[in-house]
């Protein structure tokens, strides 16, 4: 059993969760808001993708990834995956919280985008493409409903980009395939859409070929700037958990594959070498 509710002094460093490497792009524009502080980053590599699995099994996952981070210190967890956003992060804050340590935050990605879109559209009809996990849980649509419930939202899923971009195969001629005919669905069924979120951390990657077949004029939005800034506006907002978040401006990397295997990719991510250990969750 994981021992918290420890000092309301002590102070740890922010973690930042994945299924695999697309939080490492979170995570890149995170610390270049916010350098000051430390971070844990884990990536449950062995086990990615999450978009394709179902709901009590993506729980199950990043309920031991966030037990994992308590353990090391992390007062504050990020879960830098749209799946796990969609499928765990309400469950987690519900059920998980007050048992672990109810002074602990668990925070996700898609609200923070979804307070954003209604700034960005002005046909108030925008898209989402996202992996299938998150479109089956229709979050961005009930989030966003919330906020700006004028604005039509429509999703397309699209099963094979994560795949495309953790085998680096994202400027390949099969990936012109994949991302041509999502964006052509997408904007099928809505043709009055002039904004459209990535609503997957590996997507950003995928960039040049989104914009090279998404209509003209339409906004393409990846997720890290806004989820950057939300979490320094956070931060600002909760003094009390901003006291408790250290700051040495260090960054530690664990992945549940092996290290060498993390490295590699992530180097490829982050533009930068990192020398990742490996992480046993349970």
């Amino acid at each position: 059993m994981l021992a918290t509710h420890d000092s309301d002094t002590a102070q740890g460093p922010i973690g930042i969760f994945d299924s695999g490497f697309g939080g490492l792009t979170i995570l890149r524009e995170i610390r270049n808001v916010m350098p000051q502080y430390d971070y844990v980053y884990l990536g449950d590599n062995a086990r990615t993708p999450y978009g394709t699995r179902s709901f009590e099994l993506v729980y199950e996952f990043t309920r031991q990834a966030v037990r994992w981070l308590f353990a090391r210190g992390c007062r504050l967890i990020v879960l830098a995956c749209n799946t796990a956003s969609a499928k765990a992060l309400r469950s987690i804050q519900q059920i998980d919280l007050p048992a672990l340590d109810p002074s602990r935050r668990v925070l996700g990605v898609i609200r923070p985008t979804a307070e954003c879109i209604g700034h960005y559209t002005t046909s108030r009809h925008i898209g989402v493409l996202a992996t299938p996990g998150t479109v089956r849980s229709r979050t961005y649509e009930l989030e966003i409903a919330k906020l700006f419930p004028d604005v039509v939202v429509t999703s397309e899923a699209c099963p094979m980009w994560v795949s495309l971009v953790e085998n680096q195969e994202y400027a390949s001629e099969g990936a012109d395939y994949f991302v041509r005919k999502n964006i052509e669905r997408l904007m099928e069924r809505d043709s009055a859409i002039d904004s459209v979120i990535l609503g997957c951390t590996h997507y950003p990657f995928l960039l040049p070929k989104i914009r090279q077949y998404m209509p003209a004029g339409v906004k393409v939005l990846p997720q890290g700037d806004f989820v950057a800034h939300s979490l320094e506006n956070y931060l600002s907002r909760h003094p009390e958990m901003q006291q408790r978040v250290s700051t040495g401006g260090t960054c530690r990397f664990f992945s549940t594959d092996t290290p060498e295997s993390f490295n590699e990719g992530a180097a490829w991510f982050l533009g930068d070498r990192v020398s990742a250990e490996l992480a046993v969750l349970e």
